[in-house]
């Protein structure tokens, strides 16, 4: 799925644009969903694809939403990234390719991964 970034750039927040188009972070302990724990689903917000589940949410205590695993659609995809003097995981939505987090291997069971998302990155249902 191709997405018009001018399009974007108008219908996301400032934030959410600089984090999913530009690989961005937002700060720590500031997102929406970082201390949310309604029953639903979080969905990409540049293309809605489902991403992640409440059922699949915990407290990781690291100031971002994190999920033990993606949801079973398996719409989010991996790539490496060397930025910033580090080797991370990078997460991207595999529909329009924005730029969610990482994944990290500290998680719970019964996957061991810690999915550290962006809240702006994320729309919830």
């Amino acid at each position: 799925m191709s997405i018009d970034k001018a399009q974007l750039a108008q219908r996301l927040s400032r934030e959410a644009f600089y984090v999913t188009q530009e690989k961005g972070t937002e700060r720590p302990f500031t997102g929406e969903y970082n201390d949310h724990w309604e029953a639903g689903d979080y969905h990409c917000v540049c293309c809605d694809a489902r991403l992640f589940t409440q059922a699949h949410k915990f407290n990781a205590g690291c100031g971002w939403p994190s999920f033990f695993e993606q949801t079973d659609d398996s719409n989010v995809v991996f790539r490496e990234d060397n930025s910033h003097g580090m080797v991370r995981t990078e997460i991207v939505c595999k529909h329009c390719d924005a730029h969610l987090g990482h994944v990290f291997d500290d998680g719970p069971a019964p996957t061991g991964q810690r999915y550290c998302v962006n809240s702006v990155s994320l729309s919830f249902k």
